[in-house]
């Protein structure tokens, strides 16, 4: 047996494919060995690297050799497939006629083999010239598989979703328009790609449903391209962010998404069946994939938001869904995005969440959502959005959705969620910012016909006591808790101001006394020794000597935290800033005490 350099040697590969096929002629196809099918692979596949392509045109179109083409010829084709990708090679027609004529004639199960070898790429470029190339030969090839068909195609739209996403995504507009990265084009293909299997499928469907056809591989075809939909959701279209038509009337991606959602109808799927799925009864799915493989939850997160942020199939949608009802399910789908670590899906899950909220009246979402999961989980995602998130215009978006929850829910639910928040949230500034939220509805209940139970009186002194507290008591750290401890002085002292003595609606003046023990005297100590130990960091800063200032780095410990290593000068600057810290709180906490004093002597 000749070994592999041999039958590489230049000008002998063309003699070598020679007496292999001619030697095969004589056998049936079944009685060819392995040598044969290396030798007519290595000599062949060298011919065409050498430029021989017109004598293997010859020998692959010689009828005499069919037999031969039908079992081996499949091999030729990575050397075909880099002649083709380059365009530009003078062998060009060749291979391509003999690239045509092995897809009429090799067995389709080889073909499938061979061409998914030859879409594995690695450079983005290449890949996108791969898909271009070859999804086409895929698709014939796929459309001639028997019972194979389904599985067959189920494993290429991995292959090409695994190819797909090594593409870079478009993220302006003129990078969408002029496809810089191909990504448009791909998802074009792709459309036409499946474009006769959901034809198949649909006739499939439908076939079942009037009675004519059973169940099996139709099932079976539905299933995988139910797959492939799942998958396109969560990539490329999770992370992709759609152009509205004002902005980019001919937009390829939206057109893709649309495709998908329009696939999804034709394979029996009811969009607002999946977008509520979460709030439904699990349903029992024929097949071999459990429901949450089949309806992976960032897929239906993805295809709520193409639904009701960018209104794709709005239309199919019944008009007894109510606002309400669609908040309730796509809290799942927000709560799924904002627990996401990645940008796009934390954006995708403000703008569901927003859109959501806004088809709300103000004032209208019961308190009873309160006992729902997601009502309660979603704001905790939206807390760390808003304080961990590295985006600022995220950041301010969690901010900006928030006040609209406020906004939508009842007194009650205000009041519930205000609890909640103050239980949960764990950061000053939000606590901070829940409590000016309390100063408004207790405002609001204060003026003349506006009155409610739930902030003032009774109902409201429990949630009081909750903002008029210290963490740590008097060793809580002011200077963490700045925001928190401002609010909580600011409602007080605006408490005190607004309501009467004598009228005492929100109860504070009974509530006084409690305050002034667990709340103001603490706060009043915590105050003076934060106050004395800063005077002290300072004072022994400022004895720093003298030709060290504002050259050599210093730290400084504050509790028992130590402080970043800085200059002398900024340091001194730090604790300067500290201690007008405590002075605005130290002045809000005196008029309090004035308050307070002058009620003693009505």
């Amino acid at each position: 047996m000749k070994t592999e350099a041999q039958l590489k040697t230049a000008g002998m590969a063309l003699e070598h494919l020679s007496e292999v096929v001619q030697r095969c002629q004589a056998l049936p196809d079944d009685s060819y060995t392995s040598e044969d099918h290396d030798v007519f692979t290595i000599s062949g596949r060298s011919c065409i690297e050498e430029g021989n392509t017109a004598q293997v045109l010859s020998i692959v179109l010689d009828e005499k050799n069919q037999d031969i083409v039908r079992c081996m010829g499949w091999n030729l084709l990575p050397p075909l497939i880099q002649v083709m990708l380059k365009k530009e090679d003078k062998h060009l027609p060749q291979c391509v006629a003999i690239f045509n004529h092995l897809l009429e004639t090799c067995r389709p199960k080889e073909l499938l083999i061979g061409l998914l070898e030859q879409l594995e790429q690695d450079d983005p470029d290449a890949v996108a010239e791969s898909l271009h190339l070859l999804l086409k030969p895929l698709q014939k090839v796929l459309l001639c598989l028997g019972s194979r068909k389904p599985s067959s195609l189920g494993m290429t739209l991995s292959s090409v979703l695994d190819q797909v996403a090594k593409l870079p995504l478009p993220h302006t507009k003129e990078q969408e328009e002029d496809d810089v990265f191909s990504l448009c084009r791909c998802c074009g293909d792709l459309t036409d790609f499946v474009g006769p299997f959901v034809d198949e499928a649909r006739r499939n469907l439908l076939a079942r449903k009037t009675g004519a056809a059973g169940g099996g591989a139709e099932d079976e075809l539905q299933t995988e391209l139910l797959k492939f939909c799942m998958k396109t959701l969560s990539y490329p279209l999770l992370r992709v962010h759609l152009k509205d038509p004002d902005t980019l009337p001919d937009s390829p991606l939206r057109t893709f998404a649309t495709e998908i959602l329009n696939t999804l109808g034709a394979i029996g799927e009811s969009l607002p069946a999946l977008v509520s799925q979460p709030l439904m009864n699990r349903k029992q799915v024929p097949g071999f994939l459990e429901e949450e493989v089949r309806y992976p939850k960032e897929s239906l997160a993805s295809l709520a938001h193409l639904v009701f942020v960018h209104h794709l199939a709005a239309d199919s949608f019944p008009n007894v869904f109510s606002p309400v009802f669609c908040l309730r399910f796509n809290m799942e789908h927000v709560s799924v995005l904002l627990s996401s670590a990645e940008e796009d899906k934390i954006q995708k899950g403000l703008e569901l969440y927003e859109k959501s909220l806004v088809r709300q009246e103000d004032g209208s979402l019961p308190a009873d959502l309160m006992e729902i999961r997601t009502f309660l989980a979603v704001p905790q995602n939206l807390v760390k959005v808003m304080t961990l998130c590295p985006r600022h215009d995220l950041r301010t978006k969690g901010l900006k959705v928030l006040k609209l929850s406020i906004d939508k829910f009842d007194t009650e639910a205000k009041y519930r969620f205000f609890q909640y928040m103050l239980k949960t949230s764990n950061h000053s500034g939000v606590e901070g910012y829940i409590i000016q939220n309390i100063k408004t509805q207790i405002n609001v209940s204060l003026q003349p016909g506006k009155s409610n139970i739930w902030f003032e009186g009774v109902q409201l002194l429990p949630l009081l006591r909750k903002v008029f507290s210290l963490p740590d008591g008097p060793e809580t750290d002011l200077l963490q808790y700045l925001d928190r401890m401002m609010e909580s002085l600011n409602l007080l002292r605006f408490l005190l101001i607004r309501d009467k003595v004598t009228e005492n609606q929100t109860g504070i003046w009974t509530e006084l006394y409690k305050i002034e023990d667990t709340f103001l005297k603490p706060l009043r100590v915590g105050l003076n020794m934060s106050r004395a130990h800063y005077e002290k960091e300072l004072h022994n800063t400022r004895e720093t000597k003298p030709e060290a200032k504002g050259k050599s780095a210093v730290s400084v410990s504050v509790g028992d935290e130590t402080l970043p290593k800085m200059t002398t000068e900024s340091q001194i600057q730090a604790l300067h800033s500290a201690l007008h810290t405590f002075d605005m709180m130290e002045s809000v906490l005196v008029r309090i005490e004035e308050l307070m004093e002058a009620k003693d002597h009505v």
